[in-house]
């Protein structure tokens, strides 16, 4: 500073040291312009490589997320063995001669539906009368079935199979 190079500023008790300008040659207006022309070029250049860095940034995560080859042919080896397994349960399901004849298949679903009705009937009725006990309990519902121990259906996810 006390050479005249750099400048120095005091802002309280800061100071602050710049380079002097006025010892830097004075651009002319044709530099000037021949500078922001070389600008623009650039920015145009930088604007194009930055566009084809997030094409090739993105084709690189499709690629980065898509199977390789041995993966692939794992991949279909395995989708080869299911597939003939498949094949295989399908020949046995075929050729089995134990089919189930349509007046057993016919028992078995009117068994089902006497068997869900009865069990409709006597949730119903457990019910009602559960919540008559409840009418003149002091506690929750909740606290009534702990204390007497009762596990209902939705305790155990069981839902009544839907009625055909």
């Amino acid at each position: 500073a006390q050479q005249g190079r750099v400048r120095e500023k005091a802002y309280g008790k800061q100071k602050i040291y710049f380079a002097d300008q006025e010892q830097l040659p004075a651009a002319s207006d044709a530099e000037l312009r021949g500078l922001d022309g070389q600008i623009a070029a650039l920015s145009t250049k930088v604007q194009g490589l930055q566009q084809s860095c997030r094409q090739m940034e993105a084709e690189l995560k499709d690629l980065n997320s898509s199977m390789t080859t041995p993966e692939m042919v794992r991949e279909i080896e395995e989708l080869r063995k299911d597939c003939a397994s498949y094949t295989e349960k399908l020949e046995r399901i075929k050729s089995a001669t134990n089919h189930v004849t349509p007046e057993e298949k016919e028992k078995v679903c009117s068994e089902q539906k006497l068997y869900c009705k009865e069990w409709r009937r006597r949730k119903r009725m457990a019910t009602e009368l559960l919540e008559a006990i409840l009418e003149g309990y002091p506690k929750s519902k909740k606290q009534f079935f702990e204390e007497v121990g009762i596990e209902t259906d939705e305790d155990h996810n069981v839902t009544l199979p839907a009625a055909v």
